[in-house]
């Protein structure tokens, strides 16, 4: 029975075919190519400069703020993509690749799921091409080119108490997040405090997903912030990696990480998987150069941004589409009626009973994200209903009836049971608001103020009072726009589970203020992160990780990776 394979079982028994057939259904020639055995290939970025196409429809996928009771986004994402090639359409799929910490911690895998995956799923989820490696080793060349400075005297004059680049590692280790080094005497460097982030929480990771190209990556490498120097706050000044002399090396170490790779759902669609930012720490959308390459190749682009879309929704709109120049000609937000009840109270061990009650409290939530990008963005969209054996027809009814309130439709979709015949409904309502006009628009000017923008934000995207800035958060906008930061957009670091920054208040909470406890520019992305609430740059493994089911047989064969 489909229903019950495992996924990796599913994929595993995929017969893939080569890579180099892919990109050439892709419209790829092979002379762009460079092969990673033979079912995954980097794309050299010199084809979106040689390749003349015209530009396809982007379709953009994101969510209802998550629950324990699961979305399926990507899942959707890969079914839908496989369902416009069922209805004859020229289709590919840019997709984030997924960071070890999750799928080691509490997420598993993260290639789609049943049958609408990306494969190989096994390699995907474990080191892939090594870009994450890449961009890890970047981040710590330049950790060590600043302790170094610091040690050989210190030239450029920098404040080891404010440098703000931490190390990071690519994977859940809280016992990382904050340590003293430098100890053992001189010879050893300067004793400090300092952190690691999870790899995909750096700087660099974001850099390199908003680059355009190999130079632009050099610029924008150069322009990341590391520290401060000695002084007052008036008589401070920012210390850059160009400051160091440290793009060169860093831009080389990323040269090939900038490559997006190519890989296949389990129906053929072409994928390109690049970048792994998380959305609730930065901006949370794969490479630039990974979508503007499907967009360029493809009559039609499905991809997906972290997270609900109050986070990755956003900031794909107000910071990715901004800098690219692109737009989605529609939107599809991800609900499950299973989470939906979860918003409205019910706890996961009874999720599967009938709740009208529950349901209809937790529908604010997915009306609220369908508002926002219909009436703050201007975008069409349609509900995708990703469909559970338990949800039951009055529950699906209610959802549809909701919806139709608010002028939108909702498609029952079951890819994960059937692949590209369980997406069809959905296919042809995205197909069919793709030929509508849009009337695209921020839901923010980057002229305003920082605060402005926050509040922004937060009234108009979490449907909140306004951001208010605790004391040192203050001090720090003033400096950031002291030093000509201002003008760049915000990226809200702040929980996904709710639109508030407190994550225990599910649903569609009104009449709350969100609070800023720290401003930090990261001017190679090109944006400002305000953290809210506890959000952290580094998790914690859970108490039964998924690392302890995952295990590898005689033959080479993976276990329990989801």
């Amino acid at each position: 029975m489909m229903g019950f394979k495992s996924d990796i079982e599913i994929a595993q028994e995929c017969e893939m075919l080569p890579i180099t057939k892919i990109a050439e259904k892709a419209g790829i020639s092979e002379e762009y190519i460079e092969q990673y055995g033979k079912y995954k290939a980097k794309i050299d970025y010199r084809l979106l400069k040689d390749v003349p196409n015209k530009d396809g429809r982007l379709i953009l996928v994101t969510a209802i703020n998550p629950t324990p009771a699961g979305e399926g986004k990507s899942t959707i994402t890969i079914g839908l993509a496989d369902s416009l090639q069922k209805l004859g359409k020229k289709v590919m799929v840019p997709l984030r690749e997924p960071s070890l910490g999750p799928v080691f911690g509490i997420k598993g895998g993260a290639a789609g799921g049943g049958y609408a995956q990306v494969v190989p799923m096994e390699d995907i989820n474990l080191h892939f091409t090594g870009d994450i490696h890449a961009v890890g080793a970047a981040n710590n060349l330049l950790a060590a080119m600043i302790d170094n400075h610091i040690y050989q005297g210190n030239a450029l004059n920098i404040d080891p108490r404010k440098i703000t680049w931490r190390r990071c590692v690519d994977m859940n280790d809280r016992q990382l997040r904050n340590v003293i080094d430098g100890l053992g005497g001189k010879a050893n460097g300067t004793p400090r405090e300092d952190g690691f982030d999870i790899t995909v929480a750096s700087e660099i990771m974001a850099v390199l997903c908003l680059a355009g190209d190999l130079k632009d990556l050099k610029e924008r490498l150069s322009r990341i912030v590391v520290g401060y120097t000695y002084g007052t706050a008036a008589e401070q000044k920012p210390v850059t990696a160009g400051d160091l002399h440290a793009e060169g090396a860093m831009a080389a170490l990323l040269k090939d990480a900038l490559k997006p790779n190519l890989v296949q759902t389990l129906e053929h669609v072409p994928v390109i998987i690049h970048g792994g930012p998380f959305a609730n720490i930065a901006h949370g959308c794969n490479s630039v150069i990974a979508t503007r390459m499907c967009m360029k190749m493809a009559d039609y682009t499905v991809t997906e941004a972290g997270f609900g879309a109050d986070l990755g929704a956003e900031k794909f709109l107000d910071i990715k589409c901004r800098m690219a120049g692109i737009c989605p000609d529609a939107v599809v937000i991800v609900a499950t009626v299973r989470a939906l009840k979860h918003h409205g109270g019910v706890p996961k061990g009874a999720l599967s009973e009938e709740n009208l009650e529950a349901l209809e409290k937790g529908l604010p939530n997915l009306l609220k994200h369908v508002s926002n990008i219909r009436d703050v963005y201007g975008l069409p969209c349609v509900v995708a209903i990703n469909a559970f054996p338990t949800d039951t027809k009055a529950e699906l009814k209610l959802v549809e009836d909701k919806c139709r309130e608010l002028g939108v439709n909702a498609a029952l979709t079951e890819v994960w049971a059937k692949g590209s015949e369980g997406g069809l409904q959905l296919a042809e309502e995205v197909l069919r608001l793709t030929e509508q006009e849009k009337s695209f628009r921020f839901s923010y000017d980057v002229e305003e103020s920082i605060q402005e923008k926050l509040d922004h934000i937060v009234q108009k995207i979490y449907g909140g009072r306004k951001a208010y800035l605790t004391a040192p958060a203050l001090k720090q906008a003033e400096q950031l726009e002291k030093l000509g930061y201002g003008k760049l957009p915000v990226c809200i670091a702040k929980t996904q589970y709710s639109l508030t920054d407190d994550q225990t208040r599910l649903g569609a909470p009104k009449d709350f203020d969100v609070t800023v406890r720290n401003l930090k520019v990261s001017a190679g992305a090109g944006f400002i992160v305000a953290q809210t609430g506890e959000i952290m740059t580094m998790p914690g493994l859970p108490k039964v990780p998924a690392a302890e089911q995952i295990d590898v047989d005689e033959n080479g064969r993976i276990s329990g990776l989801f």
